[in-house]
């Protein structure tokens, strides 16, 4: 099994050299933060704080409610070829659409979609399953309400890391609940979270030890903030981790995850898992790169952001 072509593999030595430049940067970009307190919340308020930096708003964005949730929107002109309903990441316990105002603008324009971000409730004030309900009405409501506000009612799914798993749980429930399965044109997960009973890589176990973003403490506490009181068992129910999902008659997917990233084992068991239930999948390995991988640009992520772009190029004409 090759999990990326030779092309790919000839770019590792410049991916590795913009990786290591980038960690240290973002490890003198916190370097003032201090030491996070021990306390639960404490750290949590601190983790925020310090998260806040990545932000990038843009003034294209509009800003409204959808079914009672925050969302930031960006809209095309003329009717949209469909509606990217997505989602930020941050473990369930930070972050905000905010992180992904130009990415999302670029697919807007890119593409002619209209792009719903979506501002879900976070963890540990509002723990499971506050934030994939926030997720599911606005699902509905795109799904009542997407023609006569932007010409479409066909939706594509997608976020990174706790996106990623919100967008998989997302497109369940639409099955599910919605029967709108019919509606999905795809899934988008970027390294998603979707084993919260932590899968080896998440507990240390990875096949390449290079620096990640992710650590196995992190990845501990977020699971704490948002399924507290739950054992491992308990949190692999199958209507909180996608893995163990029933995964029969879902849309295509492109998944996209780095062999460095914590996160590695949840898409490289979600993806064959997906296909051998008889859905579409495109899976992206991205040899020596870390959680958040689009932030380190060089050859291996150019490749990823092609490969995407025409995964969305192809599902938006389906």
């Amino acid at each position: 099994m090759q999990l990326w072509s030779d092309e790919i593999e000839a770019m590792r030595p410049e991916a590795r050299a913009v990786v290591d430049a980038g960690m240290a940067f973002v490890a003198e970009l916190f370097a003032g933060d201090g030491e996070p307190p021990k306390d639960l919340e404490g750290a949590v308020q601190h983790m925020r704080r310090s998260f806040e930096r990545m932000y990038s708003p843009v003034p294209e964005a509009i800003v409204r409610d959808i079914a009672g949730v925050p969302c930031r929107t960006f809209v095309p002109e003329g009717p949209a070829t469909g509606i990217y309903l997505h989602f930020h990441g941050g473990g369930m316990v930070i972050g905000a659409p905010e992180m992904s105002d130009s990415s999302n603008l670029d697919l807007c324009q890119r593409f002619g979609m209209a792009v719903i971000s979506v501002g879900y409730r976070k963890a540990p004030e509002h723990p499971f399953p506050a934030g994939p309900d926030d997720g599911i009405a606005v699902a509905k409501w795109v799904i009542e309400n997407g023609i006569s506000e932007y010409g479409s009612d066909r939706v594509i799914v997608g976020g990174e890391s706790a996106g990623g798993y919100m967008a998989a749980a997302v497109a369940l429930r639409m099955r599910d609940e919605l029967a709108a399965v019919d509606n999905l044109l795809g899934a988008n997960l970027v390294f998603g979270v979707h084993d919260w009973g932590r899968s080896p890589s998440q507990r240390g176990l990875r096949v390449f030890d290079g620096p990640d973003m992710l650590t196995p403490e992190g990845m501990a506490m977020f699971g704490d903030c948002y399924l507290p009181g739950m054992s491992i068992e308990e949190r692999r129910a199958p209507h909180i981790s996608p893995l163990f999902a029933d995964l029969h008659d879902l849309c295509p997917a492109f998944m996209s995850v780095g062999t460095a990233d914590h996160l590695l084992d949840d898409t490289l068991m979600l993806a064959p898992r997906w296909a051998a239930a008889g859905n579409e999948v495109e899976l992206f390995v991205a040899p020596e790169m870390p959680h958040g991988f689009q932030a380190f640009p060089c050859g291996i992520t150019s490749a990823w952001a092609a490969a995407q772009f025409d995964w969305f190029a192809r599902r938006l004409v389906s």
